[in-house]
């Protein structure tokens, strides 16, 4: 399943994507993504078989519709920092022993097409392309054999990050969270529908040329050590992500570096998930 969030004649809702087509999960008896996630196999199942009996009249050509993030306010946005060896190298600084936990506020979150807003606050801003993990049921002390059993599934994240404010100081928090600084989507892809989390190809292009690219195969602690790291200590729950971290390439590794500049445009893609496009602008601009 693709599951998707979007917003149509003052409203907004979550959806199943059948080719270009989309099954409104209200007339399932789901209001939001966070509530369908959290709702169940049992509850999939029927949903997934509705979309499957839907007629024309039952879906919304996808695009009649305009696509927000797939879960528009997580319940926590967790991230991984240095979690490839190369961007830890290109960051000059080790390779963790243990994870690097930090978080980004869900009101920085944003979905496919939307702009990137660079605030005046920052001189630095930087892209992340990331591969994410959403969390499909409350889950405690998980043991890294039994990761898949509170995955619902997987989506694109851009950490785009103010380094100027991000290193001003060892928390990395505030200069993670700006307006606008979590592009995600365009959907989810249920777990079931990727074979291998850590066999993924991942790319970050800008005006055509490839600024990242590598192979989750490369993360650090991949997503079942994640899991059994975060959930001994936090309770994970539905609607939850976990951003994996980023691969080398990114413009404060580069010489010179590399910043963000208004009228670019950022993409994503990451093999089976899908592609994550979202243009850039000043400040001034949404004014």
């Amino acid at each position: 399943m693709r599951l998707v969030s979007f917003y149509i004649d003052g409203h907004n809702g979550a959806g199943l994507v059948r080719d270009d087509r989309v099954f409104p999960l209200r007339d399932a008896g789901f209001p939001d993504a966070v509530s369908f996630i959290a709702a169940g196999e049992k509850d999939h199942e029927r949903a997934e078989g509705l979309l499957k009996r839907a007629s024309s009249r039952d879906l919304l050509a996808l695009e009649s519709v305009r696509l927000t993030a797939p879960v528009p306010r997580p319940p926590k946005i967790l991230c991984i920092g240095l979690n490839y060896r190369d961007h830890a190298k290109e960051s000059k600084m080790e390779v963790p022993s243990v994870p690097t936990v930090f978080a980004k506020y869900a009101s920085s979150v944003i979905g496919p097409g939307e702009p990137i807003v660079l605030s005046t606050a920052t001189q630095k801003p930087d892209y992340e392309a990331e591969f994410a993990v959403v969390i499909g049921k409350r889950a405690k002390q998980v043991q890294r054999a039994r990761w898949k059993d509170c995955v619902f599934g997987y989506t694109i994240v851009n950490d785009v990050s103010a380094r100027d404010v991000q290193l001003a100081t060892s928390q990395w928090t505030l200069g993670k969270s700006f307006d606008t600084f979590a592009p995600m989507g365009p959907h989810v892809v249920t777990v079931d529908e990727v074979p291998d989390p850590h066999a993924l190809d991942i790319r970050l292009s800008i005006g055509g040329e490839t600024l990242q690219h590598s192979n989750t195969r490369e993360l650090i602690f991949g997503v079942p050590e994640l899991i059994e790291y975060l959930s001994s200590m936090i309770t994970l729950e539905p609607g939850d992500i976990i951003s994996t971290g980023t691969p080398a390439g990114v413009g404060l590794g580069r010489t010179p570096p590399r910043w963000l500049q208004p009228g670019e445009e950022v993409l994503i893609e990451i093999d089976r998930i899908g592609t994550l496009r979202n243009p850039v602008v000043s400040e001034s601009a949404t004014r």
